[in-house]
């Protein structure tokens, strides 16, 4: 039976190349998506070296050339996939499997790239506020919420995102207003990570804040009495939606094939393989993700947050208004 390496990126070297195994370089940590890479091992007896490459991952692709022994690309949010595309180290796929299990505006359109899982951007709500059970995105504008919201900086790609299908849905000028709004309704300065905006909720700084869902899934099943477990005791979670489509906002997991791929047929398998229901529903449960195929079975967890209703605005549109996104968050100095 195969088995699956990891690496992290460095002096070492590349990745063997075999007709039964795999390449992957990830931007993901590999114990994220190890339980699922194993699973794939153990299906096909197809070995799957996994490198993780923090940072620098386009350079390193474009350096090796042809002689990359990489086979798929993956990481998260869709600037960074899309970015991977436009410095051409991706090819395209033709595959039924994908092009059926993942929707049309969560892949590429010339399939270049794949969604595996989905992160919605949600709010996080004190557990004890019983009368707020919707919001939209705009809402965390209203003065209603001054001094009371909490979120991480806005230019983390989180948030650029969010702003982007902002932009997308209702323009720079209105968006640049909301910005404003958010920050004048700000309990402390917009910083942190995701668990911090549940963590300062607890400790009474903020009512509300903007975070991913996934994180609340691994604080509501963390060690009993721990910090992570009483921040998520602290919170419920209320998906948000645009005001204009009703729709709440997701960013992705994906992954491309690499352009110079030696094991192509391989790196089309896995990618099939992890749109299965098998693989879908391991990402749910070991991730809290939201699996990108419909009629998976979710983590119980995610399920308690309710029906997800996804903004179907195309990845793809979003991420034309990210630099313009960027560029607003410094011009209302949101984290000053």
């Amino acid at each position: 039976m195969g088995s699956l390496a990891v690496a992290t990126m460095g002096l070492s070297a590349a990745p063997a190349m075999a007709a039964d195994e795999i390449n992957i370089y990830t931007t993901r940590e590999p114990r994220l998506i190890l339980p699922i890479l194993e699973s794939f091992t153990s299906d096909t007896n197809i070995k799957v070296n996994t490198v993780f490459v923090k940072d620098g991952l386009i350079e390193r692709v474009k350096t090796e050339g042809e002689q990359s022994p990489a086979d798929i690309l993956m990481t998260v949010d869709i600037g960074n996939l899309l970015d991977l595309v436009e410095a051409g180290v991706t090819q395209p796929v033709e595959s039924k499997a994908l092009t059926e299990a993942i929707p049309a505006h969560l892949r590429g359109e010339d399939n270049q790239w794949f969604s595996l899982s989905m992160r919605d951007r949600v709010a996080y709500v004190a557990a004890d506020m019983d009368d707020v059970t919707e919001l939209t995105y705009e809402d965390f504008a209203d003065p209603r919420w001054k001094g009371k919201v909490c979120i991480r900086s806005g230019q983390h790609p989180y948030n650029t995102a969010l702003i982007a299908a902002m932009i997308a849905h209702n323009g720079s000028e209105a968006t640049e207003q909301w910005l404003k709004g958010v920050k004048a309704n700000l309990g402390r300065k917009a910083a942190g990570g995701d668990r911090d905006v549940a963590r300062d909720i607890l400790g009474g700084i903020c009512d509300v804040g903007i975070a991913n869902a996934y994180y609340v899934g691994r604080m509501k099943n963390a060690e009993p009495g721990s910090d992570s477990y009483k921040w998520g005791e602290a919170i419920k979670v209320v998906r948000p939606t645009f005001k204009q489509s009703g729709g709440t906002h997701v960013n992705i997991s994906g992954a491309a094939v690499a352009k110079h791929s030696p094991n192509k047929e391989n790196a089309v398998k896995l990618l099939e393989y992890l749109v299965s229901d098998k693989a879908q529903s391991l990402y749910a449960k070991a991730n809290y993700e939201y699996p990108v195929k419909a009629g998976v079975e979710l983590d119980p967890t995610v399920a308690s947050f309710g029906e997800l209703h996804v903004d179907n605005l195309p990845l793809t549109e979003i991420a034309k208004h990210r630099k313009l996104a960027s560029e607003l968050v410094d011009k209302v100095g949101f984290n000053n």
